[in-house]
This record gives structure tokens, sequence and C-alpha cells, in this order.
């Protein structure tokens, strides 16, 4: 396997992590800054308040963007299967 080959499968593999994480560590980051400016506005220095609406957060976006997360997945394991030949050169 040439480095090139090797450079570019790593760097595709980061960005399929970055594009397929991207929608719930967004939701999560939005559902948060709400939270903690809603503490701010009340002063309701609970800790443990934020947890549970990410959470709430986190999984309405798996159950929404989980579909498209799926076959984008599906679809880049596809095509590094059909790598394989080009690889064991």
């Amino acid at each position: 396997m040439e480095a090139q080959l090797a450079l570019r499968i790593g760097q595709e593999a980061v960005w399929m992590v970055l594009l397929v994480a991207a929608p719930v560590l967004g939701l999560s980051l939005a559902v948060g800054l709400l939270v903690s400016l809603f503490q701010a506005t009340t002063q309701i220095n609970e800790q443990t308040l934020a947890f549970v609406p990410k959470i709430l957060a986190v999984l309405a976006a798996a159950l929404l963007f989980g579909p498209w997360m799926m076959s984008t997945l599906v679809n880049y394991a596809s095509r590094l299967l059909a790598m394989l030949p080009e690889v064991a050169r």
C-alpha cells in the first residue's frame, strides 16, 4: 500500500467521523447552551439540571439522524471494501 493511499484512507475516515458525529454533537451543544442561559437568567445553579435535556436531545438526534448516519457509514464501508484490491497490491 502506498503512503498516499493510506493517507487518503485515514483522511476520509476522520472526515467521516466528523460528518456522522456533527448532528448529535451540534444538537447537544445547542441544548447545553440553552440550558446554561436558562440557569444564568434564573440563577439556578443546579449542575445536574443540564444532563436530562442533553440526554433527551442526543436520543432525539440519534432517532432523527440515525438512518442518514447509517447509510453514510454503509456507503463509506462499501467504498472501503471496493478499494481492497487496490490496497492489496
